[in-house]
Order: structure tokens, then sequence, then C-alpha cells
């Protein structure tokens, strides 16, 4: 399954500490712990010997104890001691089932199998890669619990025509509903959204008034995208007010997820959960649309869902899911 090849955001990288931690990723148990050198681990949840669950146990000295009978984990996954028979030399057959993990973006990324040819990287982006820290501030929202596929939490990401209505008094008015013409460009890794305007009342904490605002949105990998937004001058606290989000699914289920934010803004002074609480909000008013979507699985094939003029950015999305291969959370 490709999907199985791609990298997928699975936890905040700070969270993952001192013990093990449960996570979920394409309908797969994975626990996730730090070795003796620091370096994240990502493993299958399943002890070799009697299928306990790994992450029920504790790491100890640098090593991952299962909580059944004590074998205990190198990282690498190489079993090192089994304390039944401590003069037994564990051999790989008795190694943790290992996964490729990595850390960017303040996440921990895993992929389940390796691909065919090159390997797929973690996409760039620039606004949030570490060169960026003396100009953009970063902070990080979620994680949200969302019974809905990640491609439809995306979509509903890269659609602006739902801000009058979802996000009323926020980034969007119902005395304000039309999205005029914008342009949509394939690229090399996804799709590309320029040109998109949206009259916001409130299009950041900064806002000191109503304004026309700009976005630019791209989608970087089938669930994952990020917009920029530009407004008005004159119109936030912030001169020359620069924001990119970056939101970050991991496919927990074909049917559910689990979603981040990441912001990057020139904004060094406003408190971590004044930002936050603000992407708390706008993320609690999409959910209960978002759980009410049915499908709960994106229907890819022409003609399944109603469209109209305003959709160019879903419809080259969906089209984007189909060519790339991608079958898990859709209908093709």
């Amino acid at each position: 399954m490709l999907e199985q090849t791609l990298w997928h955001p699975v936890a905040l990288g700070h969270v993952v500490g001192g013990q093990p931690l449960a996570v979920t990723l394409l309908g797969e148990d994975l626990v996730l712990w730090r070795d003796g050198s620091g370096a994240v681990q990502a493993w299958q949840d399943q002890c070799p010997h009697r299928g306990a669950r790994l992450s029920m146990g504790r790491v100890q000295g640098g090593e991952l104890e299962c909580p059944y009978h004590g074998w205990r984990f190198e990282g690498g996954g190489r079993c090192t001691h089994i304390p039944a028979t401590p003069d037994f030399q564990p051999g790989p057959r008795h190694g943790a089932h290992v996964h490729e993990a990595r850390e960017a973006y303040g996440m921990v990324w895993v992929r389940l199998a390796a691909p065919e040819g090159e390997p797929l990287p973690i996409h760039a982006l620039p606004a949030f890669a570490a060169e960026a820290e003396s100009r953009l501030r970063k902070t990080t929202s979620g994680p949200y619990m969302v019974a809905a596929s990640a491609p439809r939490i995306i979509e509903n990401f890269l659609d602006m025509a739902h801000f009058g209505y979802v996000h009323d008094g926020w980034l969007g008015s119902r005395a304000h509903t039309t999205i005029e013409p914008y342009e949509v460009t394939r690229t090399a890794c996804g799709v590309l959204a320029t040109g998109c305007q949206a009259w916001q009342p409130r299009s950041s904490i900064h806002a000191e008034s109503g304004a026309q605002v700009e976005y630019t949105y791209e989608v970087t990998a089938p669930y994952m995208a990020v917009l920029t937004k530009v407004p008005e001058a004159g119109t936030t606290a912030i001169e020359g007010m620069q924001e990119s989000i970056a939101m970050f699914v991991c496919p927990v289920s074909e049917e559910s997820s689990v979603a981040w934010t990441r912001m990057a803004m020139n904004d060094f002074e406003s408190p971590d959960a004044r930002l936050i609480d603000f992407q708390d909000t706008i993320f609690s008013q999409d959910k209960p649309i978002l759980e009410s979507q049915r499908p709960k699985r994106l229907p890819l094939a022409p003609g399944a869902e109603a469209h109209a003029a305003v959709d160019r950015m879903s419809n080259a999305y969906r089209r984007y899911l189909k060519d790339s291969g991608i079958s898990y959370g859709v209908i093709v």
C-alpha cells in the first residue's frame, strides 16, 4: 500500500520522553520511545514473545522493557536480555518489529514500509525550517482527535467558502461570502492555489479590524497542506504581519484521524497559550462539521458529490490523490 511508504506525523516530539507512548498509524498500533542516545524509536506495539503491548512497559537504562516477562530491547529492536533465562543469547527472531522514524517540524514522523526506488522525503517547508528560527516563531496546536478521514480534514483546510458559516465572526462573515476566482496549478509534489481572497472580521489574534486577506494554499503530501495569509496593510497590530499554518494529519484509520496545526509567524511577543487558543477555537468549529460528513471517506469519482466553481482547489486535490494512487481514507 502506497500510504505505508509515506512519512506521517504521529506525535509531538516533546511528548515522546522517558516512557513509552502508544499511537496508531494506518490501523497499526505503534509504540514510541527514546533510546539511551535520545533517538526516537517507533516499533510495532507487540512483543515478539507473547504479543503483549510494549507501550505498557517501561524504559530502563536506555532500553524498552516488556511488561509481561521483562524482555529488554535496545534501540534498533535487538533483544538484549530474557530474565527467565539470563544466560541465553537472543537472536534476530527475538527482536522487536522496527519502523523508520525521524523528527522534523516539532513532530515525530514514521513510515511503515520502505518504498521502491528513491524514497520520498519529508517535504521541505521553508517557513518551518530550522533556518527560519530567527525570523519566524513556531507554535503547535493539537492534537485534535477527529472521527473523519484524513483527506476530508485536508480538503476542509483548503476550503474558503465555509468561512462565513462555520467561522462566522472569526475567519468569515455571512455578509461577505463571495469567493473570487483564483488560480490552481499542479506542482512536483502536490497542488498550489494562488490569488485566493477572503474578507475576514478577525484573520488572526492581531487583527484590529475586518480585512481582505490573501491566501496561498499548497498541498505538499496527501495528508499535509500549508497556507500562508497576508492581511491588508494597516489592519493588524503587527506591521508586515507574516503567518503560515501547516496542517499535519495522521491517518489513524480509514475514518479517524489526529491533526495538528504548526504555525510560523513574526510574532515573538504573544504568549503561546493565546496563539494556541485561537487555533483551538477555529478547529473546534470545524470538528463537528467534519464528523458529520457522509461518506466519511473522501469520494474521488467524478460526480460522486456536487461541485461549484469555487471548489477548484478541492477538485484539484481529489485528482491529485487519485493520480498518486492514494486509497486510504478515500472512495475511489
